[in-house]
């Protein structure tokens, strides 16, 4: 049984089949009176896959004029229950148990892929094969080799693909980006990173997908680490090799609620890395989902030869930043530390909730769509793209090789 969601499109006055140079479809777009109108189906109705349809729903009253028109035509999920939930809260206009459906029908544009990791490969694929766009999921695979098929396949088809990256557009990260490609840290010198969660702390917790690596591919590094390793790499540059350890601290669990047989856990709860970057420039990252005392962690500092900025999820409305060619002088001059105030201060069509309004996770989550649903119509590549998802995927895959051969081992290039 398939599992997947798609995009789809109003057909009003008219409708435009994209083609490539071999004839296979290039997504499909609908007009009314200049208004491009692009169908959704939804793969996958559980945590993600309700957040996803919430920010889809939300683009309208969050930006204005909004350039497009969604309409949530399919959902796809295995159970029964997942699917009428999708129908009555998100307003699907169907729910399936197989994906195919979805992408047999013209009406959807779009593919978003929010299942399981082993499924993201088969799903995607198979949508690029279709002529959708997609939006999937990090992380994009399980493994690189498996990333960087769906990279090249993306990158043939011509159509949008993006990666679900989503705290890149936190405003204080755009900031950040901002600054580095202004020339604000100089040549990188070091980094320190890290993504904490708590919750698998306790032994009783029982198995799910995550803690498989069959299902998942790895635990903290591919559940947390590529948030992080995403967001290093974006604003201090690619990695050379890795260094990394990962530990697994409960090694067996209860196989589900209330079960006394217990099943083994083949995945990670903690991972450390130190990183070596192109130029010698040094970093360190940790990831955890059993640092106790912890919600949503997600903290960096780069120090450059101009300048350092810093970065705390938790307090998600400031960017830090320290800049070198301030003056000192007799009790400091100006030199120190400066926050500099981001909140919610996105561009216009941007209009709700206002600038001053604290910012959050699920507002990443609606920028984030906005921005590749604006990149469909637009006709541009995804941004996070497959190829940054790849990236992501060669740096874990290395992490997971030097963690077994206790070596520093280096990042593949692309083929």
């Amino acid at each position: 049984m398939h599992l997947f969601v798609g995009l789809a499109y109003k057909r009003c006055v008219g409708s435009f089949i994209f083609r490539n140079e071999d004839g296979h479809r290039q997504g499909v777009l609908s007009v009314n009176q200049g208004e491009t109108t692009l169908g959704v189906g939804m793969v996958g109705y559980g945590y993600m896959g309700k957040m996803h349809s919430y920010a889809y729903a939300s683009l309208p009253f969050i930006y204005h004029p909004l350039p497009f028109r969604i309409k949530l035509v399919g959902a796809c999920a295995p159970s029964e229950g997942s699917r009428n939930l999708a129908l009555e809260s998100a307003g699907y206009e169907f729910a399936t148990p197989d994906y195919e459906e979805l992408l047999a029908r013209d009406d959807v544009s779009i593919i978003n892929v929010c299942t399981p990791n082993y499924l993201h490969k088969e799903q995607a694929i198979a949508a690029i094969r279709a002529g959708k766009h997609v939006y999937c999921d990090k992380p994009l695979a399980l493994t690189g080799a498996d990333a960087q098929e769906m990279a090249d396949l993306a990158r043939e088809s011509g159509l949008t693909c993006q990666v679900t990256f989503h705290n890149r557009f936190c405003p204080a990260l755009l900031r950040a980006r901002q600054l580095v490609e202004d020339g604000f840290l100089g040549d990188v010198i070091s980094f320190r990173a890290v993504y904490l969660h708590a919750g698998y702390n306790d032994p009783n917790r029982p198995m799910s997908w995550k803690m498989r690596r069959e299902t998942s591919g790895a635990g903290s590094l591919l559940d947390l680490g590529t948030h992080i390793i995403d967001i290093v790499r974006w604003l201090a540059g690619d990695f050379a090799k890795v260094n990394a350890r990962l530990r697994t601290l409960v090694k067996e669990r209860p196989t589900r609620a209330g079960s006394s047989e217990l099943e083994p856990v083949t995945v990670d709860d903690i991972a450390t890395m130190m990183v070596e970057m192109p130029n010698g420039a040094l970093g360190t990252i940790e990831v955890s989902r059993m640092a106790i005392g912890t919600t949503d962690d997600l903290r960096f500092e780069i120090y450059g030869s101009k300048g350092s900025i810093s970065f705390d999820l938790m307090d998600p409305n400031w960017l830090s930043i320290y800049d070198e060619s301030k003056p000192g002088g007799t009790y400091g001059g100006q030199r120190g530390w400066q926050k500099i105030e981001t909140i919610q201060g996105y561009p216009k069509p941007a209009v709700l909730p206002g600038a001053k309004a604290p910012v959050g996770w699920m507002r990443f989550h609606i920028a984030s769509l906005y921005s590749f649903v604006t990149n469909v119509v637009e006709g541009r590549p995804g941004s996070p793209s497959f190829e940054d998802g790849l990236a992501v995927q060669r740096i874990c895959d290395a992490a997971a090789a030097s963690s077994a051969s206790g070596a520093w081992e280096p990042i593949e290039k692309r083929a």
